[in-house]
């Protein structure tokens, strides 16, 4: 018999190695703080804003996306540049202004770290903004976490996912990856992980499901029975 690698060497109830995170609708509320930096850099040149709901819609694909996709379609290249500019500038001094984990997530961190499960947050949101997050909401209980850069693609190229297991030591097939949008399911898939999808993020079921995703959790304690079974 050959010897058995991964997930099979303590059967088919092993817990994951790794869990890997998505950050913003996944772990963090960032939606509001993300809006306003949105509509605050569009009306310094005197752009159409959006609703809350409708930047939830938005993001998802990084910053840069968010804000292409926010200007008018007739904005040239310098002008979104500087708009850019003024969103990151302005979101960088107030990122935590009504930013919070979502209910049970604090909890649910500690019981897969006391489970021995490795944790990891992969975020197309910038670098520098990472850190900030990480430590005012989070010190000491993730064991890696990587925000976009340049030298990495972002999600949902495997990329960042895979450098993130590098340094924690995780082989892919040994982690799970949680998100909370369709970027998230196709990461997953082009990683080689299963998916867990959550639903208090920022999109709904139905987007989810036509994305392909599979396993559903409804809570952040229902994500952690999913990690542990």
């Amino acid at each position: 018999m050959s010897p058995l690698t991964g997930r099979e060497e303590l059967g088919a109830f092993m817990a994951y190695k790794a869990a890997v995170f998505d950050l913003d609708g996944t772990l963090l509320n960032t939606i509001v703080d993300l809006a306003w930096a949105t509509n605050y850099a569009l009306e310094q040149f005197n752009m159409p804003t959006y609703t809350v709901d409708e930047v939830r819609q938005m993001v998802g694909n990084g910053i840069a996306k968010l804000i292409r996709d926010a200007v008018p379609e007739s904005t040239d290249e310098a002008t979104y540049q500087r708009v850019l500019a003024c969103f990151k500038e302005h979101y960088a001094d107030h990122s935590l202004d009504n930013t919070a984990p979502y209910p049970g997530i604090l909890d649910a961190v500690d019981t897969l770290r006391a489970a021995g499960v490795k944790c990891a947050v992969v975020s197309n949101k910038p670098d520098f903004a990472i850190a900030d997050l990480m430590t005012n909401f989070f010190p000491g209980r993730f064991d890696f976490a990587l925000g976009q850069r340049d030298d990495l693609k972002r999600k949902p190229d495997a990329e960042p996912v895979h450098y993130a297991l590098a340094q924690i030591g995780v082989d892919p097939q040994d982690a799970v990856y949680i998100g909370d949008s369709e970027v998230d399911v196709a990461t997953a898939h082009n990683s080689g992980m299963p998916c867990i999808s959550v639903t208090w993020g920022f999109r709904d079921k139905e987007t989810l499901l036509a994305a392909g995703a599979t396993t559903l959790c409804n809570t952040a304690e229902e994500m952690v029975q999913e990690i542990l079974k």
